[in-house]
């Protein structure tokens, strides 16, 4: 009877079979090796030489030794460090997939160019844009466009002219560092130069605080148009002199060409009569 039961258990058990286990265990293998296949699909993926955080969408590059923006930033991306590397320029549309950007860290780098819109996509939610500790020497409002986010740009050789001065008016500086933008060179005024100067040349303000100076009542504007009202005149003034001379020159040709033109008809033979003709007229009279 024992035997028989055991024998019983023993068939009941097996009923489900061996077979029946590694099935079930060749579905759930299948089954999760499927699912991570699709997590790695729809999870988003670190950038290489960064460390991402993602219970704080912190992206940190910092001090990975990057030549230019990395991709494949994801776009659920809240803070950006890029600072202590090696990047030269910001191309266009370079951020213009991070909508939900906060803090971009661009300090301690080398970019001395953006390109034309570079910052001008970066959403509305970004509260701090650090340029700082650059090579930056000239931008203008069309490579920031109409961000607000508080923006730090102390510590690069700028070129204090009217592009500058316009950009200083429409960003929201912060108050702590503004006095740390300092004009390397700047625009020369009336008598200190040709406008024509390299912009590297210094003028009168190299090394002055650019809010003091607009503090003063310097205007770079204004003298920026009165160096081009000037150019404006000299090069009417050559213009019109080169007028001139093309106008006697074309005159003093036209009178040697008429000159020309009588002395040869004066070097003509005149016409003679013919005899029938003097007969005729001596018959009439």
């Amino acid at each position: 009877m024992c035997a028989g039961r055991r024998e019983e258990r023993r068939t009941g058990f097996s009923g489900r079979g061996p077979r029946g286990d590694g099935v079930d265990l060749q579905s759930w293998l299948r089954v999760s090796l499927l699912l991570s296949a699709l997590w790695g699909q729809v999870s988003p993926r670190c950038p290489d030489s960064c460390h991402c955080a993602w219970d704080t969408a912190t992206v940190v590059c910092s001090e990975a030794g990057l030549r230019e923006i990395p991709e494949g930033i994801p776009p659920e991306t809240v803070s950006l460090h890029l600072e202590r590397n090696y990047i030269r320029s910001i191309p266009e549309r370079a951020f213009s997939d991070l909508v939900h950007l906060r803090d971009l860290y661009l300090s301690h780098n080398r970019i001395d160019s953006l390109a034309s819109g570079a910052l001008r996509y970066l959403g509305p939610e970004l509260r701090l844009l650090d340029l700082s500790h650059n090579q930056l020497r000239q931008a203008s409002r069309e490579e920031f466009g109409s961000t607000r986010a508080k923006t730090r740009l102390y510590h690069n050789p700028w070129h204090c002219d009217c592009a500058l001065q316009e950009l200083m008016e429409t960003l929201n500086l912060e108050p702590e560092t503004v006095n740390g933008i300092v004009c390397e060179s700047s625009v020369r005024g009336l008598g200190e130069g040709s406008r024509w100067e390299d912009p590297g040349s210094q003028g009168e303000n190299a090394g002055q605080q650019l809010v003091k100076l607009l503090d003063s009542g310097v205007n770079f504007c204004s003298l920026q148009r009165k160096t081009t009202d000037v150019a404006m005149l000299v090069t009417m003034f050559v213009w019109f002199f080169m007028v001139i001379v093309y106008v006697v020159y074309y005159v003093r040709q036209n009178q040697a060409e008429a000159r020309r033109h009588l002395e040869y008809l004066k070097s003509l033979p005149s016409p003679r009569k013919t005899p029938t003709e003097t007969d005729t007229l001596s018959t009439g009279f």
